[in-house]
């Protein structure tokens, strides 16, 4: 009877589980192809290093240029066009001493964060809106916000330079200050929208179980916690107003007045004669902020940019 029982206690006995080393090998396996160093060189050193030659190579050129002495800049043929063996900081000196350089960059500033500033005020309230309170059409507004940045600033210059003209405002800073806005807040909206639907809805039941209101809500709880949303919003912004070119190239005609991109464009062009040493320089100092910016806020600004595409 004991020998009759033994195949069906063999039947029901658990297989062997597996060795910790074993599983682990079994999942390396998956990545065993980048074991090998010609592998490696293939599928990640050589497109990493094509991917950095490219992004950086224009940095390397436009400071290479900055530092050249003139004689360099002209004769290509005699001397190495990739490097310099007696760098010169005149064309910075004659930027920042001998131009109204640092006037162009305070009205930069000045234009830049008066105009994010403005653009992420309304942006957290619109987007707050479409997102936490519940009406009819809430979702079709929000595309119809995010289309309204598909529109191309080429197109919507030509009217906005009328109405700033009619109101006074040409050749001032306000003129860029109030438009910008225009093509700033659509995206921001979307941006942040993105960001507050990660927020979690039970957080503002509760506050409105306890008394709270939808501004004590906005500004103690979903703003906080709503932080790299906003610091990805700014650092769109900011680098927008930065780098636009048509509306202040449209808005500003006096030299006093004109922001960076514009003001080496036309200040250190003369007909067909180009001063590469300073649109370089100008070009290379103009470009500073925006590098400080990012490197500060970079994971801020992934993170938020990956939770708004989620969405």
């Amino acid at each position: 009877m004991t020998d009759a029982l033994a195949p069906k206690t063999a039947i029901l006995k658990a297989p062997p589980r597996p060795s910790p080393l074993s599983a682990q090998a079994d999942r390396s396996e998956g990545m065993s192809y980048l074991e090998t160093l010609p592998r490696r060189l293939v599928t990640v050193y050589l497109p990493l290093s094509l991917i950095l030659l490219m992004l950086l190579f224009p940095f390397y050129w436009m400071a290479l240029t900055a530092i050249k002495p003139d004689d360099q800049l002209l004769n290509l043929d005699t001397y190495n066009p990739f490097w310099t063996w007696n760098p010169t900081f005149k064309h910075i000196a004659k930027l920042l001493f001998e131009t109204s350089y640092p006037q162009w960059l305070w009205n930069t500033m000045l234009v830049a964060v008066s105009s994010t500033v403005i653009s992420i005020a309304a942006s957290v309230l619109a987007a707050y809106a479409i997102v936490r309170l519940r009406y009819r059409g809430a979702q079709w507004i929000g595309g119809a916000i995010f289309l309204a940045y598909l529109v191309p600033p080429s197109i919507l210059f030509i009217p906005l330079s009328a109405v700033v003209f009619q109101y006074g405002l040409f050749d001032t800073p306000f003129a860029l200050i109030l438009t910008y806005p225009t093509i700033l807040i659509p995206f921001s909206t979307w941006l942040l929208m993105g960001y507050f639907k990660t927020i979690p809805f039970e957080l503002e039941e509760c506050a409105l179980i306890d008394g709270a209101g939808r501004w004590q809500i906005l500004t103690q709880i979903v703003l906080p916690l709503a932080v790299p949303g906003l610091i990805s919003a700014f650092i769109f912004c900011f680098t927008l107003c930065w780098n636009e070119f048509i509306y202040a190239l449209t808005f500003l005609s006096s030299t006093q007045n004109k922001t960076v991109p514009v003001a080496i464009v036309n200040e250190f062009v003369d007909g067909d004669i180009y001063r590469w040493g300073s649109l370089m320089a100008g070009a290379l100092v103009g470009s500073l902020p925006l590098v400080i910016l990012y490197a500060f806020f970079v994971e801020h600004y992934v993170s938020a940019m990956t939770g708004a595409v989620k969405e």
